[in-house]
C-alpha cells in the first residue's frame, strides 16, 4: 500500500518571522530620522499576508499597514513618527508584525519592533547594560495592547466633476446684475431700486471673471 504523505500543518504562532531591523530610533531634531522602514523577509515557499500592529497607534503613519510577501521575496514597510513632542522622549513603544497564510485567518508567526523617540543624536542617554534595558522595556510592556494601524487620510478633497453648487449659483448672480439696468438710464421698465451704479457692474464683472477661472480649472 502507498502511503500518502501531508505537509504537517504548521501550529499557530510558531513560525519565525524576519525583520529587519529590530529597533526603530526616531530623533527630534533630524527630519530625516522621522521616516523609518522595516524590512519582511519570506524565506519560505509559500505567499505570506502580514498585519503591523502597535501600541501607540496615534503616533505613527504606517504606509501599507497590511499586504502580501510573495514567497522568497521581501517588502519595506514605511512607518513615520508624527507626534514628534518632548513628553514621548525616550518612551518605548511596540509594532508587532504579524504573519498568516494568504488563504487562512490564524496567525502563523509575529515579530515585535520596538521604536522610541530621541532628542537629538548627538545626545544619547548613557549607556546601560543590554539586561537592565531588556528588562526594563518588559516591564514597560507588562500590561500593553497592540491595535491595528489605519489608515491616515491626508486630505479629503470631492471628485473633479465640475463646479460646486454656489459657484455657479454666485456666477448666475453676477450675470444677472451685468444685465440689470445702469443707474441713469430713463427708459426702462425695470423699477428703480434696481438699477445699478457701474462701480456694482464693474465688481460683478470682476467677480464673474474670477469663478470663470475657477470653473475652467476643474
Amino acid at each position: 500500500m502507498q502511503q500518502q504523505h501531508r505537509q504537517p500543518e504548521l501550529v499557530e504562532g510558531s513560525l519565525p518571522v524576519f525583520v529587519f531591523p529590530t529597533e526603530l530610533i526616531f530623533y527630534a531634531d533630524d527630519q530625516t530620522s522621522h521616516k523609518q522602514v522595516l524590512t519582511l523577509y519570506n524565506p519560505y515557499e509559500f505567499a505570506l499576508k502580514f498585519k503591523v500592529l502597535c501600541t501607540a497607534p496615534n503616533k505613527y503613519t504606517v504606509v501599507d499597514s497590511t499586504g502580501a510577501v510573495k514567497p522568497q521575496c521581501c517588502v519595506d514597510i514605511v512607518i513615520r513618527h508624527r507626534d514628534v513632542r518632548a513628553c514621548h522622549y525616550g518612551v518605548y513603544d511596540k509594532f508587532r508584525l504579524q504573519v498568516s497564510e494568504q488563504s487562512q485567518r490564524k496567525a502563523l508567526g509575529h515579530k515585535e519592533v520596538t521604536a522610541t523617540l530621541r532628542p537629538s543624536a548627538s545626545q544619547e542617554p548613557p549607556s546601560t547594560r543590554p539586561q537592565d534595558e531588556e528588562r526594563r522595556i518588559k516591564e514597560q510592556f507588562a500590561d500593553s495592547e497592540f491595535f491595528e494601524q489605519t489608515a491616515i487620510q491626508t486630505e479629503s478633497r470631492p471628485v473633479a466633476g465640475g463646479p460646486s453648487l454656489l459657484t455657479v449659483l454666485l456666477g448666475l448672480v453676477c450675470m444677472a446684475a451685468l444685465m440689470l439696468p445702469t443707474l441713469g438710464e430713463q427708459e426702462s421698465t425695470v423699477p428703480l431700486y434696481l438699477h445699478l451704479s457701474v462701480n456694482k457692474k464693474l465688481v460683478a464683472a470682476y467677480v464673474l471673471g474670477l469663478l470663470t477661472m475657477v470653473i475652467l480649472r476643474t
